[in-house]
């Protein structure tokens, strides 16, 4: 009997078990920055059934929405009414995107307990997506999250274009670890270091996670995020775990994508990375299965087989 047949990957001895952490949490990205990248809106009701499947296959942490501007990301215009309407399982968290004081305003009359800012480790990507220059977007960012802290949220700072650029190509280490130090310094309490246009390799990763901790920045506190452009995302994912990190970011069904980069296919797929930590015995709480299920039932959604390779293997 193969794996395929028994739905469990080979267990295969791990040569160093004591790099490893013993659990991992995965920060499911999918129903916001996985659906903020589809050409048509999806409906109100797939989405709440998406974050329900979701919950229901263990996922401990679930990125529900944007409060973005409407005419920004149509995709994600009812981020209000999709939190009035969701069914809060107990015990998962439901982080949002919030790009200003506006948006953690209506974050705030939603009851959430965790939002996010996006920022960027270039200027110009910062310039690109929020008109400002590298600096500038501090100025923008820190009245929220001192307000978000000060009101006893989380506050988590994604930093974007963390090893590569599409206008300025690699980025500098040390730049990139400046801009993570001034978010975790205004009040975030973790970053998530972002391969956005997904040019990352294994030593690049482990490099820029030792450039934090040399810089007195705990482990705990970053999160990684990977796209799978040139096929890097779970060895990239193994040097992070091999690092110290204990968080990573993942989409069901690798929903999403980059439009700064040509031919990306998108973030890690939570599957494969399920599928991977099942391998590795990294506890992470998930029903692979179910997860699976759910991945199939959205891409019937959507239109188009999933790109995950564990979705393929195991969903016919």
């Amino acid at each position: 009997m193969d794996a395929r047949e028994t739905g469990l990957p080979m267990r295969v001895p791990d040569p160093v078990p004591d790099a490893l952490p013993d659990a991992v949490t995965i920060w499911e990205v999918g129903a916001r920055d996985g659906l903020q990248n589809e050409q048509e809106v999806v409906p109100l009701r797939v989405k709440l059934e998406f974050l329900d499947r979701l919950a229901a296959s263990g996922l401990a942490v679930l990125e529900a929405t944007s409060f973005v501007r409407p005419e920004w990301v149509p995709q994600l215009a009812d981020a209000t009414e999709l939190l009035d309407r969701l069914h809060r399982v107990p015990g998962v968290r439901y982080p949002v995107l919030v790009p200003n004081m506006r948006g953690l305003d209506r974050a705030l009359e939603a009851g959430v307990s965790d939002v996010a800012v996006f920022a960027a480790a270039t200027e110009s990507f910062t310039r690109r997506n929020l008109n400002r220059g590298l600096d500038e977007q501090f100025v923008m960012f820190d009245p929220v999250v001192r307000r978000a802290a000060a009101d006893g949220l989380s506050v988590r700072g994604y930093v974007s274009m963390c090893f590569g650029d599409p206008w300025e190509g690699p980025v500098p280490i040390e730049q990139v670890v400046s801009v993570g130090k001034r978010l975790l310094e205004m009040g975030c309490t973790q970053l998530s270091l972002g391969d956005t246009i997904g040019v990352a390799t294994p030593g690049h990763v482990t490099a820029l996670l030792r450039a934090f901790t040399a810089a007195g920045i705990d482990l705990d506190r970053l999160a990684v995020h990977f796209h799978d452009t040139y096929g890097q995302a779970l060895a990239n994912t193994a040097a992070a775990l091999r690092s110290g990190v204990r968080t990573v970011d993942s989409s069901a069904g690798g929903l999403g994508g980059c439009p700064y980069a040509k031919s990306a296919t998108g973030n890690l797929a939570t599957e494969d990375l399920v599928w991977m930590l099942d391998g590795m015995g990294i506890e992470h709480g998930v029903d692979l299965r179910a997860l699976v299920d759910t991945s199939r039932w959205m891409a019937e959604q959507l239109g188009r087989p999933s790109p995950s390779g564990v979705v393929r293997a195991l969903g016919s």
